[in-house]
């Protein structure tokens, strides 16, 4: 959040120090129709201004290379894989664990009352 608020500050008086600076054209004095020639504030401040726009310039360079670099970072490390839930303990010490996904055998009544569905014949009872 902290680098945000930089990027964004530092872009908004970077902004601000290109438009006020002199140019060759007369700068943005010039081109809404006032003197273009003449410095609202002094000669000597040319030298300043190129010198202040070169060092924000750069810290906006860093700013944004710091700012791509820790959005890959992030991208990078992703969410954490989330662990399996914890196997049930079987009921008696001998017994196996049910595992929700597995059915069990079919019984022997179960096969003979599907055999006889399967022949047509659904008054047949198992034996």
């Amino acid at each position: 959040m902290l680098l945000v608020v930089l990027f964004l500050l530092c872009a908004v008086i970077l902004t601000l120090l290109v438009l006020i600076q002199r140019g060759r054209g007369g700068g943005l004095a010039g081109a809404f129709g006032g003197p273009g020639g003449h410095s609202a504030f002094g000669t000597k401040t040319a030298d300043v201004f190129i010198k202040a726009t070169a060092i924000l310039g750069a810290v906006f360079f860093v700013l944004a290379l710091l700012a791509a670099w820790l959005m890959k970072q992030d991208q990078l490390g992703g969410p954490a894989p989330e662990a399996p839930p914890p196997a049930e303990a079987p009921a008696e010490p001998g017994a196996a664990a049910p595992t929700g996904g597995e059915e069990t055998a079919p019984t022997e009544s179960d096969t003979e009352t599907d055999a006889a569905e399967t022949r047509g014949d659904t008054n047949a009872e198992p034996e």
